[in-house]
């Protein structure tokens, strides 16, 4: 018998799991899903309405581009709900719906249908369409509503409130439409470390009693889901722990030469969306390296243009920008750390 009728040549993948693309999704959206519920608790109405807005365009926008495409509808992938979700809890509770499926259009087919669509795409969709809706409409998106059980008050510190007619009034039960405050990190570019300093000694910056996107009121709820996404191996240590880490080395370093400027790094870890980037955005398999040494670079990456932004720049928060930078060196990553072919061993200069 030739020895072609027992080789059956055929391209990669060679060896292939039960994990599938779906397995995936549906298993992050899973992870993110005590983090929502929580923002609708602290929130309501305002809060789930966008998360309803943002997950359904995004699954029509992606249905309509397969359509033109030609491919067949795979919305049973998760794909675009989880994208539509990670947009959603990145947006104020109570932004109006038409901004919503606005940043939805731009998130599946602006940053992933024109590449190609799932797996195709160079940046992160959730962060593309955050990024442009903050860009495009940046008075809806720093807006902030206070949640439930907060008062006129938030961290010590005056609340706005407004009637229907948008007008602004003194807080009332009966005359309140609608109550705004900063956000920690809106507190702190403003004022300083002295405006944060008895929210520092609170644990509503990590059990979740915070204003703020949707994703970033609970950093406990955020921490143990990429826990279980580690734990089920979704996710690799590399990239959240160096984008943790880098965040908190930065902030100790300021903060030690400066601390009535800079906060402490506990701050900045569980404060805006640290959390939510490290294990939910910048772990993205699509948009983020391949290689291990890669991933770290990039996690570093991601945590020192996150703190550039937030102390330096115009913007209190700069996660989602990091993350886009961080996305576009993510092909020279690639290309320069390189896993060693099974079988060859990587030849020294002298030997080339």
């Amino acid at each position: 018998m030739p020895i072609t009728d027992k080789l059956h040549v055929a391209p990669s993948p060679h060896v292939r799991g039960t994990v599938s693309t779906a397995r995936l999704m549906w298993t992050v959206v899973a992870t993110l899903a005590p983090a929502a519920a929580w923002s609708v608790y602290l929130f309501g109405l305002p809060a789930l309405t966008v998360i309803v807005a943002t997950v359904a365009c995004c699954a029509a926008g992606e249905a309509l581009c397969q359509l033109a495409m030609k491919k067949p509808i795979s919305l049973k992938d998760g794909s675009a709900v989880l994208t539509g979700l990670i947009l959603a809890l990145t947006l104020p509770p109570g932004l109006p719906l038409w901004i919503c499926a606005i940043g939805s259009v731009v998130a599946v087919i602006v940053a992933k249908g024109v590449f190609g669509g799932l797996g195709q795409n160079l940046f992160n969709p959730a962060m593309t369409g955050r990024v442009f809706l903050l860009i495009a409409f940046p008075g809806p998106l720093t807006r902030w509503l206070v949640p439930r059980g907060t008062g006129d008050t938030l961290f010590g510190h005056p609340v706005t409130a407004y009637d229907a007619t948008g007008k602004m009034v003194e807080v009332s039960a009966n005359n309140v439409d609608v109550i705004t405050g900063a956000t920690p990190l809106g507190l702190l570019t403003e004022k300083g470390t002295a405006a944060v300093a008895a929210l520092s000694d609170q644990s509503a910056v990590f059990f979740g009693q915070v204003n703020g996107s949707l994703g970033e009121t609970s950093a406990l709820l955020l921490l143990l889901g990429g826990l279980v996404l580690l734990w089920r191996r979704v996710i690799t240590w590399h990239i959240p722990v160096s984008f943790l880490g880098t965040v908190a080395l930065f902030a100790a370093i300021t903060n030690a030469i400066d601390s009535t400027a800079f906060a402490g790094a506990p701050f900045h870890l569980f404060t805006g969306g640290v959390m939510i980037g490290a294990w939910f955005m910048a772990t993205d398999y699509v948009t983020s390296p391949m290689h291990a040494t890669g991933k770290l670079i990039f996690g570093a990456g991601c945590g020192i243009l996150t703190m550039a932004i937030r102390l330096w720049a115009g913007y209190p928060e700069g996660v989602s920008f990091a993350v886009l930078l961080m996305n576009a060196t993510v092909p020279l990553l690639d290309n320069y750390f390189r896993p060693k072919k099974f079988g060859f061993q990587r030849l020294t200069r002298q030997e080339g």
